[in-house]
């Protein structure tokens, strides 16, 4: 279980990054962490991309149902601009942010912020996926979740995509991906 940093010093932020594969409980742990902030007193600025719209328009939304507000977002310049009186920022679904999502993030850490990053790791074809690379290098705490494999019940680390789609992005959940672990996926 990830426990929450401590430190001493005011103007210490951070990055931390949650990510894994469709199924691995990602917007799930996002939403725990950003809960125990509010429990806590901090203030928390939560956004999402305004194209993910599979569970609701301005609501980040698990699998298993659970639900926290968000201000959904166009570009991610937009996060920075509107992130001053929060102490502690969470951003779902960073893979679908453009490549300038990570100077945002370094920019709010180094102002003394908290944040709090959840996003595939990998697309479809088992190829790193928009700027988590990059954002998986600059965080200070990453935490890989995985899945069940939906073929053999192993360890999953992939999305396996059921439909004929080839465009990278493909907003879906059961009815278009599966968790598979290496040797399913790769067969």
């Amino acid at each position: 279980m990830f426990i929450e940093p401590h430190s001493n010093q005011e103007k210490t932020g951070w990055i931390e990054l949650v990510c894994g594969s469709m199924f691995s409980g990602k917007t799930e742990e996002l939403i725990r962490r950003l809960k125990r902030a509010t429990i806590a007193n901090q203030s928390v600025g939560i956004f999402k991309p305004r194209m993910d719209v599979r569970y609701d328009d301005s609501k980040i939304v698990s699998h298993n149902e659970s639900k926290i507000n968000a201000i959904p977002v166009d570009h991610s310049n937009e996060i920075a601009s509107r992130a001053a009186s929060f102490s502690v920022i969470g951003i779902d679904e960073a893979q679908f942010f453009d490549e300038e999502i990570i100077g945002v993030c370094e920019v709010l850490a180094n102002q003394g912020k908290r944040v709090i990053i959840a996003g595939l790791d990998m697309d479809y074809t088992g190829k790193p996926f928009g700027p988590m690379p990059q954002l998986l290098a600059i965080s200070n705490y990453v935490t890989k979740l995985h899945a069940v494999c939906m073929k053999c019940g192993g360890v999953a680390s992939y999305s396996y995509r059921t439909s004929t789609s080839h465009d990278q992005v493909v907003l879906g959940e059961k009815d278009h991906y599966e968790a598979r672990c290496r040797n399913c996926f790769t067969l």
